[in-house]
């Protein structure tokens, strides 16, 4: 019997590309995607690497780039150019060529200005400061809207949502162990503690992706760290994920009230998917915060969980209220931007090349689960009842649209 050598396998396969020529589906549509430049909030990142242009491209798609789109990630339009991709001197312009608008924020006011009737976009959504006029605008031009934080896979994860909630959670520590510097007003610890000096104390609300990252960046720094969630299950799977090397809590108010009162950094990641974020910690409680303490409010995107937050921005970060050091920026994320571009990428690309290989949006969201559940504005109907609740409007469920053929 033939030994097979393990390099001599190496050797053979490892080191050829093993691609093969994929068939394109009969009833395939060639779709053309616009990516605009980003404007709001100081947002860096775009949805498409050039990489990520170049398969659509193979795939038989258009792509229109606005001229430095990708300039604050570090992508050239001349890359973008190379992978196929058309360069366009104006949002106006690409909006008017465009028949499916791939972006990171919501539409601006101008934005949705340029928007073309019957067009589909796929964005954020930001429940935590979308307004009512903005779906409207969007119903009354029979656009298709899909949201990041609507799009769920078969097996029940949110994969845009998830992937920058594992940035944002790490990130999070990031920034807390910058603000506890003396050299931004902080009250000068390290955040890890030294050979005979205890380290700091870091609370994080939620135990989902957000509050796991923040855990194990907070870990990995050397402090101590409390998680706290009204969950029970979330929070023993974190614990026994993470070697019981945190300390958990349920988030009620006895609780609540100890920890906060303990923290140097408080980390708010505290959120249901599709949902505006629970408010759980509350003036009062950071009243009695020790001065000069950090509050991370990372899911002020949804509304946030801390009631003293309110929105900041990349130019102008932080505020203090009670003394006490608030960071409150909705797009963390913005701040790796090539890093969360690669992450959007990794995403976006299959999805959009799934789209055209069903034939279109409205062929895809026969078959295409995530599709179907990331849909919140289709054929001049609000599709999603969390935005029906939030906004006292009239919506329909997809499914029923769908069978209605309407």
């Amino acid at each position: 019997m033939e030994i097979l050598n393990p390099a001599h396998l190496q050797a053979q396969y490892g080191l050829k590309t093993l691609e093969k020529h994929s068939k394109v589906p009969d009833n395939a549509a060639k779709l053309f995607f616009g990516v605009p430049k980003e404007r709001s909030n100081d947002e860096k990142r775009v949805c498409l690497t050039p990489a990520g242009v170049a398969v659509l491209v193979a795939n038989g798609h258009q792509v229109v780039v606005e001229r430095n789109a990708g300039s604050d990630a570090h992508f050239t339009d001349h890359e973008y150019s190379d992978a196929g991709a058309e360069i366009s001197e104006s949002t106006e312009e690409l909006f008017r060529k465009a028949d499916f608008i791939v972006k990171v924020a919501p539409p601006t006011e101008a934005e949705l200005q340029f928007m073309q009737p019957g067009q589909t976009i796929i964005s954020a959504v930001h429940l935590g400061g979308a307004g009512i006029q903005y779906f409207k605008q969007l119903i009354a031009k029979n656009i298709t809207g899909i949201g990041f934080e609507f799009l769920r896979s078969v097996d029940g994860g949110y994969p845009i949502v998830r992937m920058m909630h594992e940035i944002t959670g790490i990130m999070a520590v990031q920034i807390a162990s910058h603000y506890l510097e003396t050299n931004t007003s902080g009250p000068g610890l390290i955040i890890g503690g030294i050979s005979g000096v205890p380290p700091a104390t870091v609370v994080i609300l939620g135990a989902g992706i957000i509050g796991e990252y923040a855990a194990r960046t907070a870990l990995g720094y050397g402090a101590q760290v409390f998680v706290m969630d009204n969950d029970l299950t979330a929070l023993r799977r974190l614990e026994n994920a993470l070697d019981r090397r945190i300390i958990t809590a349920m988030a009620n108010h006895q609780y609540l009230t100890a920890a906060v009162k303990s923290a140097d950094v408080l980390i708010g990641a505290a959120l249901e998917e599709g949902h505006k974020a629970p408010c759980l910690v509350t003036e009062t409680m950071v009243e009695t915060m020790k001065a000069g303490s950090v509050i991370v409010d990372a899911v002020i995107d949804q509304g946030g969980c801390v009631e003293t937050s309110r929105i900041t921005s990349h130019s102008k970060p932080v505020f203090r209220k009670h003394d006490i050091i608030h960071y409150c920026v909705p797009n963390v994320p913005s701040n790796v931007a090539r890093s969360a571009t690669y992450a959007l990428n990794n995403v976006m690309v299959p999805f959009l090349v799934s789209i055209g290989d069903a034939g279109g949006v409205e062929k895809a969201l026969w078959t295409n689960h995530a599709l179907r559940n990331g849909i919140y504005v289709y054929k001049r109907h609000l599709t999603q009842s969390i935005l029906s609740k939030q906004f006292d409007m009239p919506f329909r469920e997809i499914d029923m649209l769908l069978a209605s053929r309407i």
